[in-house]
This record gives C-alpha cells, structure tokens and sequence, in this order.
C-alpha cells in the first residue's frame, strides 16, 4: 500500500465555473446569493460546499434534460428523484457518473437542499414555480445497524500502526482513530481539530454542528498516541492533523479530508478482513453503544456527542446482539427449568 497517495485535503468551496457552466444563475435564479446566505448565516464551510455540490447535481439534472427552471412542476420533480436512484446519475464533481445507488438518507439530503432553496428564494420575493413543500422526500427503511465488536473496532484503531510503510502517516491515522474513538466526535469535528483545542489534561473544546459548543475528553490511551505523533511535529502550523506526500508538507492551508480518512478505514477492514462495514461515524457509534454497554448515564452520553435531543442519542445506541442475549439470559424471570 503506497503511503498516502489518496488525496487528503479538502479544496475551499469550489467556483460555480467548475460545474461547466458558464452562468450557474441561469439553471438555479440567486444560487451564489444563497450560498452567501448560508454563509453570513455562519453554516460550517462545509455544510455550504455540501449544499453547493447537491444544488449543482440538480442544475446538470436541469441542463441535461433540457428543463428550465421556471418550468419546475412536481413531474419534473419526480424525475428528479428517479435519476437519483439510478447509477446513471451525474455527480457535481468533473461530471462523473455514480457507481453505486445513493441511500433513501442521502437521497433525502438533496432533496432537502432544494426545499432549503425554493424556501430562500421565497424570502426573496423571487418567483418559484412549485413551493417547497411539494418537494416530497423519499421513505426510509429505518435498519438496525450493525456495531462491530470491540475487538474487531480495536483492530480497526491499530492498523495503522501495522499497515502504513511512512511512519508519521501511522502515527498520524492512528492517532486520528484513538480520538474518533476516544471522544465520540464527528469526523468533520476531527479533521478541524486545532492544538489549541486540547489542553493538558487531555480535555477538548468542540464546536460542533449548529456552532453548539461542548467539551469531549481524551482516554489515557487515546492521548498516549495523540503525543506519540505531534512529538514527530516540528512546525507551527496550527492544525492538529496535517497532510503529508512524500519527504515534505502540502500547504499549511491544507488539512486532511474527510474523504481520506474515510477511505483509509475502507482500506483497513478490507485488508483485515472485517466483515462488518465500519466508517468513522461507525466509530461514533461504537463510542456510544459500548459507553451504554457498560452502564453509561445516556444524559451523559447526550453530551459527549453534542446532541440536543436525548432521542436523537437513543437512536446512536444500537446494544449488540451479544449484549442483548446476555440481558435477557439475566433478568428474564423465567430462566430456570422447573
């Protein structure tokens, strides 16, 4: 495996002229005004570049079929949501088709994107041809997910330590898993992540989706291998984890991807041969699945993870089947044969 040949940075928002289109605004009426909205409205850079890129793959769904915006109804609409499903569909990025079919989540996610803009274009007493509401999502089929056992999450958290022929991109991944791990936080969160967060102790200052401000905590482990790496650090350059490529550093404006790490777990559990997909949010899970397994407060874990409602943490919580056997064995009162 080449040490760090997948691209690990995440560019600033791209330029409507990276789409091919010459004028985006004459596909999508005021589309750099709302991503200024969003902007002004303090959204994170990247909920504006993932609301860009889905608004994007709605214009070329547009072009190609020829349709002008004004000219929107809810048919229209309906295509739209069968050319999502289909692999044939257009990504925003340099006009490659999909490969696999979206999920109902992710179709649902663009959708939103356009009632978000229809909405936003309301406010601006420009005309649209359907209300936002007649954006209608797509049903999802609510699963329970599979969480990997702890020993095979462990395994996951220390190949880079075994697999990465450049040390520091070992020391750097393996560092990234521990606080994945460690401190339940969104991979988003991660990649952001600033020196200055960390304190001594060990403590970190998140702000995390919706600019909610809260505190994770680093185990004694996970902040073993945090100081293994930047012990290897020599430069200023103020955020936590930094690129590599070869014998140098890319720009210092640079920081990993989220996409990198992403396919870097992809790449470990296929070479350990995991069989249950694991992805950082899977780690996010696992983070609170096993601090519940063993008798964790749910207000607690609430916290941690920075969600606003305690359903929302229910849902984070998904007990293993192990687990769920041995509760039942234990205190289901008719056990015993009589």
């Amino acid at each position: 495996m080449n040490s760090d040949n997948t691209p690990e940075t995440i560019s600033s928002t791209p330029p409507a002229t990276s789409s091919g289109f010459h004028d985006i605004s004459a596909l999508l009426p005021l589309f750099d005004d709302f991503l200024l909205f969003l902007k002004t409205n303090r959204y994170s850079q990247e909920t504006v570049y993932n609301y860009e890129r889905d608004l994007l793959t709605f214009a070329f769904f547009l072009s190609d079929t020829h349709t002008p915006f004004e000219h929107l109804d809810k048919k229209i609409l309906s295509y739209y949501k069968a050319y999502l499903i289909s692999v044939d569909r257009v990504t925003a990025l340099e006009r490659l088709k999909g490969t696999e079919e979206l999920s109902s989540t992710s179709i649902n996610r663009m959708l939103s994107v356009i009632r978000s803009y229809l909405t936003y274009l309301i406010d601006m007493d420009h005309p649209v041809p359907v209300a936002p509401e007649a954006v209608q999502l797509v049903k999802t089929i609510r699963t329970h997910p599979k969480i990997a056992e702890l020993s095979e999450l462990v395994r996951l958290i220390e190949a880079p330590s075994r697999i990465e022929k450049d040390s520091r991109v070992g020391l750097r991944n393996r560092a990234m898993l521990e606080l994945l791990f460690a401190t339940g936080m969104r991979i988003s969160e991660l990649v952001t992540l600033k020196r200055e967060q960390i304190d001594d102790s060990g403590k970190i200052f998140i702000l995390g989706k919706g600019k909610k401000e809260r505190f994770v905590y680093l185990t004694k482990r996970a902040k073993y291998h945090l100081d293994a790496y930047t012990n290897i650090r020599h430069d200023r350059f103020p955020a936590l984890f930094i690129p590599y490529r070869g014998r140098g550093l890319i720009s210092v404006r640079q920081r990993i991807s989220t996409n990198y790490l992403q396919e870097r777990i992809k790449q470990y559990r296929q070479i350990l041969h995991i069989n249950v997909p694991i992805s950082a949010h899977s780690l996010r899970h696992g983070f609170a699945t096993y601090l519940a397994e063993g008798g964790a407060n749910p207000a607690a874990i609430q916290i941690l993870l920075g969600h606003e409602s305690l359903d929302t943490t229910t849902r984070y919580v998904h007990t293993s089947d192990k687990y769920a056997q041995e509760t039942h064995q234990k205190f289901h009162p008719l056990q015993d044969i009589r």
